[in-house]
């Protein structure tokens, strides 16, 4: 069995590096502070700290989890910033979620046998065979 040569295989950047930090209230939600850090594991003075903010969006197919970023500054700006992040991105998924339906809705399915059938006995569709719509 052949295997994939080495140049293939996930590298990470050491230019690009950041140490993760996670604040919560234990009851809305999480706040990840990203801090640049050089290969040393100091940090980085040149590059700015990134806040990503988490929460969970109840749908009737389950939880559907938020993953969207902050843009702040300091912690208390993240904080601050938390509900209008989450509404965003609540908002972003809901449109996602309704392209994907409207995708889904106009995709036609053709049966198993594949178009070839469709002029059946006697014109139309083969017997048993119904144009179907994948919702």
């Amino acid at each position: 069995m052949a295997t994939k040569p080495e140049s293939d295989s996930p590298k990470m950047d050491a230019a690009d590096l950041w140490r993760e930090e996670t604040f919560t209230d234990r009851k809305v939600g999480m706040i990840r502070r990203l801090l640049p850090v050089k290969l040393d594991g100091s940090i980085d003075p040149s590059r700015k700290a990134a806040f990503l903010g988490e929460a969970s969006l109840m749908t009737a197919g389950g939880s559907l989890p938020l993953s969207f970023e902050i843009p702040a500054e300091s912690l208390e700006q993240a904080v601050a910033g938390y509900a209008e992040a989450v509404e965003r991105a609540f908002a972003e998924a809901v449109n996602e979620l309704n392209e994907l339906r409207r995708r889904a809705a106009t995709q036609i399915v053709i049966p198993q046998g594949g178009a070839s059938g469709l002029s059946g006995p006697g014109g139309g569709l083969p017997s048993g065979g119904v144009g179907k719509l994948k919702l």
